[in-house]
């Protein structure tokens, strides 16, 4: 609550600069009703034709055009796949503030069916915070999951075990056509088909309308849907050839999927279904040594052997749109689906010793691990979301999303004997389980265009709560029950409650964009931890209340050259993963323990750029400077002579 009295309580003033007019205005897809984003506004000179200025529309489909001086103009509105329009006789007195009706554009078939390709460039539109890619120039993405389409964007990369970065962070926030969700971003995009992702934008630096979530920013997923009224149904299948090196793994790898996109648009409905299955095999093989140094000597852990994944992803998604006039806009969808990876190490360790300081060691001594972990992810995502434009250009929406996700399943853990496999040394069985729920409702207002430019306030609700239940038993050798081993064994419960309220202001003056925002969040964490045993039930708490600043700045030096300058501040918010202080022992080499009294991470990002573009190509120069107050970083320790 006194984040929203605080930013209640901004006052906003203004000077108007004496003798400049503007001119503002929507641009809307004629069948759909719906604001169309990217359009180009071009204003030219009546008495000789001579470009006077330009912009492009947002998400909504607004412009403004500021700065023009008292006379006659007239404007160009095109976008590619759209008849071209003309928006004749545009006579601007001194400090006029015109605000045009709805500009209305015809999908334009003949001129799509006209197009002769030469060359081609990835489809790129550039804004300061944030870069729009189409999907649908990835081919080799093409059959894959969202994954393989981020692959190919610049500033992401992907380590050996598959975990997604940007800029070298592993800390981002996903959003599908818009809304966060509050799960692992990595099973969202390895779910979500290729076929159905229409474009993908990577925003680097926020502004205060998003969530302050995500140190390396936010990627936006927008799905597929219909653009014309009519029936549209794309099916789509896919093989994988036999792996080049199958390693020596057990089994052959297979990889196959199919998926399918089902529109229909007709007057003032909108529905869109679709449906994919995924089978993607991966071999694999280790080799390689692990020594660990303590007191006097070391310990060498030499091994090799098998480590593959076996994957299976099915997901479905389901959207209905109706917009019973152009002022309102209702749209309900849901989206789930189901990962399965089983991933087998069968690794040998041949040759574990002791070195001595004095250059002695102890004799050799091997077995056989047998490590199988399955991990299923399930999820489901459902909205509902509203919005209202009133005759004065200014907007009210509203949203509310539930998100639910089951991330968990066991490993198996067998330590036997070499060549002997039926000496069983160890046999150990861990599982968990974690559940996610998760409740978001925003309300969010776009004030008329005002002189200043375009004001934004809104207020945001979100609640969290994540379970997680660690079971570990090992095997007694001599009755043959496994018996619950307490130390690696406990039970959390994370409870995250957040209330936001931020305003933002944007505007455009001839060459230069700018905007400034403010995001105000109150923040409550309880962390519940418990053993099997009893024997702890400890409540950890935490809460803050503190801003997010943001702001941009943009300059256009010309038509194919544009800089940029921009500033935000995030956080990093803890999991149970990191706050579990029981450790999880996943293979016979690692356990895995957090820290229940960790903070978030606050970030401070600024970076500066440029895009130049000619002919089919474009490129992007980012300079960026990272400062993170509370990083988290992962410590080694030895746990004995062969475990950290």
């Amino acid at each position: 609550m006194k984040a929203l009295l605080l930013a209640s309580l901004l006052v906003i003033s203004y000077i108007q600069v004496w003798g400049q007019a503007k001119v503002s205005g929507t641009v809307k897809d004629q069948s759909t009703q719906q604001g169309i984003e990217f359009v180009s506004i071009a204003v030219y000179s009546a008495e000789d034709s001579t470009l006077a200025g330009g912009n492009i529309t947002d998400l909504e489909g607004n412009f403004s055009l500021d700065g023009l001086a008292q006379g006659s103009y007239y404007l160009v509105v095109s976008f590619l796949g759209y008849q071209t329009q003309t928006i004749p006789n545009l006579i601007l007195a001194r400090n006029e503030q015109r605000q045009l009706a709805p500009i209305f554009l015809r999908a334009d078939f003949q001129n799509l069916q006209a197009v002769d390709v030469q060359g081609q460039r990835i489809a790129t539109e550039f804004r300061t915070e944030k870069q729009s890619f189409s999907a649908e120039n990835f081919e080799a993405a093409r059959g894959g999951t969202g994954t393989d389409v981020l692959r190919n964007l610049p500033g992401v990369s992907f380590n050996a075990e598959g975990q997604l970065s940007i800029r070298g962070n592993a800390g981002f926030v996903v959003m599908v056509n818009g809304r966060p969700v509050q799960g692992d971003p990595g099973a969202i995009l390895g779910q979500l088909p290729a076929n159905a992702i229409e474009k993908v934008e990577w925003i680097s630096s926020p502004s205060a309308q998003y969530d302050s979530e995500g140190k390396a920013g936010i990627i936006n997923i927008t799905t597929v849907k219909g653009a014309t009224d009519g029936l549209f149904l794309q099916v789509n299948s896919r093989i994988g050839l036999p792996s080049i090196q199958n390693y020596d793994n057990a089994e052959r790898q297979q990889r196959y999927g199919s998926d399918f996109n089902f529109n229909y648009v007709k007057d003032k409905w909108d529905l869109s279904l679709g449906g994919s299955y995924q089978r993607n095999d991966i071999s694999g093989r280790r080799d390689g040594i692990v020594i660990t140094y303590r007191e006097n000597g070391s310990t060498h852990f030499p091994s090799n052997g098998e480590r593959s994944t076996n994957e299976i992803n099915y997901s479905g998604r389901f959207t209905l749109g109706f917009n019973p006039n152009a002022q309102n806009s209702f749209n309900l969808g849901f989206y789930g689906g189901v990962r399965d990876r089983l991933r087998t190490a069968d690794i040998l360790y041949y040759d574990n010793h002791r070195r001595i300081a004095d250059g002695s060691r102890t004799p050799g001594f091997q077995y056989f691990n047998a490590n199988d972990q399955n991990r299923r992810g399930d999820f489901l995502i459902g909205s509902l979301d509203y919005s209202r434009k009133f005759g004065n250009e200014s907007k009210l929406s509203t949203s509310l999303l539930y998100e639910y996700s089951m991330l968990g399943g066991p490993t198996i853990n067998r330590n036997l004997g070499f060549p002997e496999l039926s000496l069983v040394y160890q046999d150990e069985y861990n599982t968990n389980d974690n559940p996610l729920n998760g409740v978001r409702w925003n309300l969010d207002y776009t004030f008329m265009p005002l002189p200043i430019g375009q004001l934004q306030t809104g207020y945001q609700f979100r609640y969290l709560n994540h379970i997680g239940d660690f079971v570990y038993e090992r095997k007694n050798n001599s009755t043959g029950i496994f018996e619950l081993v307490p130390e690696f064994s406990s039970e959390v419960n994370l409870d995250r409650l957040i209330h936001a309220g931020y305003l933002q202001l944007d505007k455009t003056v001839n060459k230069w964009s700018y905007g400034a925002g403010v995001r105000i969040e109150a923040m409550n964490r309880d962390f519940q931890l418990r053993d099997k045993s009893n024997t702890v039930d400890t409540l950890y708490q935490y809460d803050y209340v503190r801003p997010f600043f943001s702001a941009n700045l943009s300059y256009k030096a010309s038509e194919d050259l544009t800089w940029k300058l921009n500033f935000s501040q995030r956080v990093e918010r803890e999991t149970t993963f990191k706050m579990n202080p029981f450790p999880e022992r996943e293979h016979s080499e690692t356990l895995e323990q957090g820290d229940p009294t960790v903070l978030p991470e606050f970030v401070n990002n600024v970076e500066a750029g440029l895009i130049k573009t000619w002919k089919d190509n474009s490129l992007f120069v980012t300079a960026y400077h990272t400062r993170i107050k509370n990083l988290v970083n992962r410590v080694n320790t030895v746990y004995n002579d062969t475990i950290l």
